[in-house]
């Protein structure tokens, strides 16, 4: 905000006839300056008394509140229930608004054509907005895509193993490249579980096939998923999706999700645009593999847990938990402590 320090001068004339009205002489007058510097004294003052008042009623509201007597209640006094009872429950929730979702997923088969082309013309579709996109752009490559080959990846699921995605993808590649070629010889082909990523790569991109207009389609559901989060997945995904033959869609949820990217990533590996389609549809597949909060946490959610703390321990605190782990199946009948 810009206060106003310094009042518009007023015009020769309005002074001359200010000072020349009457008897009086400019020195037995206010000057005029006095007059145009009000408004705006006051209208500062105004704002700086808001401004002082608002920190003022938040001090006070902060001391109120450290005074204020605290709940006893902690989360460990919640008493969940069963996991299995809860997503039974949940799945037995009647969903709101069914047709007023299914007229929006309908109106989204209008851009069809759209998403088509961008992928023949080399972009990456990015999927973003409220809702489940996976029924959505399943349904884009049923109709629309039913000429090139196409791979899912879903990346909800908690592990995935990329190295086998690259080996489904060059499999179906070679396929699709045999298929183009029935009258022409084929060449032998290494086994493409014994080469190297860097071997995958070079064989997506560098075989070239009789209709340069041919590639194969990768759908990633999720691709901001716990099974795709980590930076090695994310650059390894990016250099798939640079491939000349490799064209990718996917969806993001999580608000930071673009911060899984760099701009060479975004720009030029990816190549993302964006669209928004919100569904409004609800996550019943992806919720599938997140565990319920309200719920009691399985043995298996236990252990994950447990060796997540473990990793983020400094080496020595790690080797004393061993000696204590050791221990402790080394004496089954000791209580533990």
């Amino acid at each position: 905000r810009k206060a106003k320090l310094f009042p518009p001068v007023p015009p020769l004339s309005f002074l001359h006839s200010f000072w020349s009205d009457g008897e009086q002489t400019p020195e037995s007058r206010t000057f005029p300056s006095a007059a145009f510097c009000r408004p705006a004294m006051e209208i500062n003052d105004g704002e700086e008394e808001e401004e002082f008042e608002f920190s003022r009623n938040y001090f006070l509201a902060k001391e109120l509140g450290g005074s204020s007597k605290k709940s006893g209640r902690k989360i460990s006094d919640i008493d969940p229930v069963d996991e299995q009872e809860l997503r039974t429950a949940a799945n037995n929730l009647e969903p709101k608004h069914e047709r007023e979702v299914a007229s929006l997923m309908e109106s989204y088969k209008a851009s069809y054509p759209e998403w088509g082309f961008m992928l023949r013309t080399g972009f990456g579709l990015l999927m973003y907005g409220f809702g489940s996109k996976k029924a959505l752009i399943e349904d884009f490559a049923s109709t629309s895509l039913t000429e090139y080959s196409v791979v899912v990846i879903n990346g909800y699921v908690q592990s995935i193993n990329l190295k086998q995605v690259m080996v489904a993808i060059a499999e179906v590649w070679w396929d699709q490249l045999k298929a183009k070629r029935r009258n022409s010889p084929s060449q032998a082909q290494q086994p493409f579980n014994s080469r190297s990523i860097d071997d995958l790569l070079a064989f997506m991109d560098g075989q070239e096939a009789d209709d340069d207009k041919s590639f194969v389609c990768i759908i990633v559901n999720n691709i901001d998923g716990p099974g795709l989060r980590e930076p090695e997945s994310q650059h390894l995904l990016a250099r798939i999706a640079s491939c000349t033959h490799i064209r990718i869609i996917a969806s993001i949820d999580h608000v930071n999700a673009p911060l899984l990217w760099d701009k060479k990533m975004v720009h030029t590996q990816f190549n993302w645009y964006w669209y928004h389609v919100p569904t409004f549809a609800p996550y019943v597949v992806e919720g599938v593999f997140f565990p319920l909060i309200l719920a009691h946490s399985s043995t298996a959610q236990s252990a994950k847990t447990a060796a997540i703390v473990l990793q983020s321990l400094t080496p020595n605190a790690q080797s004393v938990f061993r000696v204590l782990a050791e221990y402790q199946l080394s004496h089954p009948d000791v209580e533990g402590k």
